[in-house]
């Protein structure tokens, strides 16, 4: 497996709206947009940041993966995103060592880049996700 760089930091925030102000005002970041993933029920906010990004993570249900970790852990970083150059590869070379995945399979997150998750109990208690982006 190549890991290529850190491709985002995702953090989950109550409110993409308001959570935005620090990483545009104070930190002079550029707001690249937002974007809803019905599947995953979460709106995405994205900031580059040199070759890498901050994504702000909002839920768009009560029920949704961002929601039940806001109510769990409040607002902060949730997952660190690398990126890899063969996700399918990467994943049958990790579950081959016993890493406990979250997604199988790829799916599709935000911007059409292909995504799976680790699971924290074989990462030290960080959610891991890998993406590939063509």
């Amino acid at each position: 497996m190549k890991v290529l760089k850190i491709d985002h930091l995702g953090i989950a925030v109550n409110s993409i709206e308001n959570g935005k102000n620090f990483w545009t005002d104070v930190l002079g970041l550029a707001f690249e947009g937002s974007e809803t993933v019905e599947e995953q029920k979460v709106t995405t906010a994205f900031f580059p940041v040199g070759e890498s990004e901050v994504e702000l993570l909002e839920s768009t249900a009560p029920d949704g993966p961002i929601a039940k970790y806001l109510e769990k852990k409040g607002e902060g970083i949730q997952h660190v995103a690398f990126r890899v150059e063969d996700l399918e590869a990467a994943l049958a070379e990790l579950k081959e060592k016993g890493i406990r995945l979250i997604d199988e399979k790829p799916r599709i997150g935000a911007g059409g880049a292909k995504i799976a998750f680790l699971h924290p109990k074989s990462t030290n208690g960080v959610l891991v996700e890998l993406c590939q982006r063509d």
